[in-house]
């Protein structure tokens, strides 16, 4: 996963971001301490993997910003990490993959990983019938989106609009139908329909059969 996203690691190191990748079979992939062997006890074998693999990715993302980190636990689903480290996680298929922010940056953190392609039916939960021209591209020179890609980038948008300083009220976003899409350079501006002020470039590349998205940080108007 991390040789299939290395070329574009200049780019993310440019935006403040750093990668870090994990597999649920690594030996490393076990709790840190033990607010997260609390937090895994309880938890199905395949999530309990997961969810150690992703720390172990986020661990791993931080450090490639040059922070280090040990134990990450949680408060509900979200992962509390310790002052001045942030990452955002992601799994798919037995992957685990995380962005940090640099130190100094204040840039929005969002990524999702989609190994799995979904089926053209799922649109109706990804999309509103202004978007749907996203999936057909008949405008000369515009990129065809597929609905794993957009999905995928809604869910990194999703996660950046929920936290930091700018973070969106709650309950503001019922579904990724709340979010609206709309093209830009190498990728695709995503903010909320109810309060179209912040917004997110995510920037969306292949991976074998499936996509990973991330926020590459604020979007202009």
């Amino acid at each position: 996963m991390a040789a299939l996203l290395r070329p574009l690691r200049a780019e993310w190191a440019a935006a403040g971001l750093g990668l870090g990748a994990a597999v649920v079979s690594e030996p490393r992939a076990v709790p840190a301490g033990p607010a997260e062997e609390a937090a895994a006890a309880g938890m199905a074998p395949q999530r309990r993997l997961e969810f150690l693999a992703g720390r172990l990715a986020a661990r791993r993302a931080l450090r490639a910003v040059g922070l280090d980190c040990g134990e990450i636990p949680r408060a509900g689903r979200l992962p509390v990490f310790p002052p001045g480290r942030a990452a955002s996680i992601s799994h798919s298929a037995g992957v685990a993959v995380a962005v940090a922010r640099a130190p100094g940056r204040d840039s929005p953190l969002g990524c999702d990983l989609e190994l799995r392609p979904l089926p053209a039916e799922a649109a109706r939960l990804v999309l509103r019938e202004d978007e749907e021209e996203l999936l057909h591209a008949s405008a000369p020179g515009a990129a065809r989106w597929s609905v794993t890609s957009l999905f995928s980038a809604k869910e990194a948008a999703w996660k950046a609009l929920h936290t930091g300083p700018e973070a969106l009220p709650t309950g503001m976003l019922r579904s990724l139908r709340d979010l609206l899409a709309r093209p830009c350079a190498r990728g695709l501006r995503i903010e909320a329909r109810r309060n179209p002020g912040p917004a997110v470039y995510v920037e969306v590349v292949a991976v074998g059969t499936g996509v990973f998205s991330t926020v590459l940080g604020r979007a202009g108007p």
